[in-house]
């Protein structure tokens, strides 16, 4: 067997993701991890959450957040919002506007992914893993920080919306 098909799926996905990501900022003006944060306060209570809460979600670290709060503040589409009995909490707050946004958003493809991996045995995400964790050893791409979430952002970032 030839690993040409491997490194072709390979890349097979990273171009979707790419296609997707670039489909998202030119109909709608916001980068895959903007829509994913403004997805998490929709799901939050009170459609709030704290700075860290979300950057544990993301699993991004707090200056590439705060990069991506500032730039849904500019839009609108989140506020900052002190909290009453702490001062040095603040939360991230989801806007009327922010919700409308949402509304007209599409499902994005790793949700789409998950859906279709929640439905596989036990045994076959096992293997799917385990396949995964030997291309990122084979690539010696261990200690790589990523997103639990599919985003291709971090290596083609868009001038005005990256992160």
């Amino acid at each position: 067997m030839d690993s040409t098909s491997i490194l072709i799926n390979i890349r097979k996905i990273i171009r979707s993701v790419n296609l997707e990501s670039k489909r998202i900022q030119k109909e709608f003006g916001l980068s895959i991890p903007q829509l994913l944060a403004l997805n998490y306060l929709n799901q939050c209570d009170d459609y709030k959450c704290t700075h860290s809460e979300l950057a544990k979600y993301l699993n991004l670290n707090s200056s590439t957040l705060t990069g991506i709060i500032t730039r849904l503040v500019k839009k609108g589409w989140v506020a900052k919002i002190p909290n009453q009995k702490d001062r040095r909490v603040t939360y991230i707050t989801l806007t009327a506007e922010g919700m409308k946004l949402l509304k007209n958003a599409p499902q994005l493809m790793h949700q789409r992914l998950s859906q279709k991996l929640e439905k596989l045995s036990q045994e076959k995400l096992e293997e799917l893993e385990r396949a995964f964790d030997l291309l990122v050893e084979f690539m010696e791409i261990e200690g790589v920080e990523a997103s639990a979430l599919l985003t291709i952002d971090e290596l083609n970032p868009p001038s005005d919306l990256s992160s």
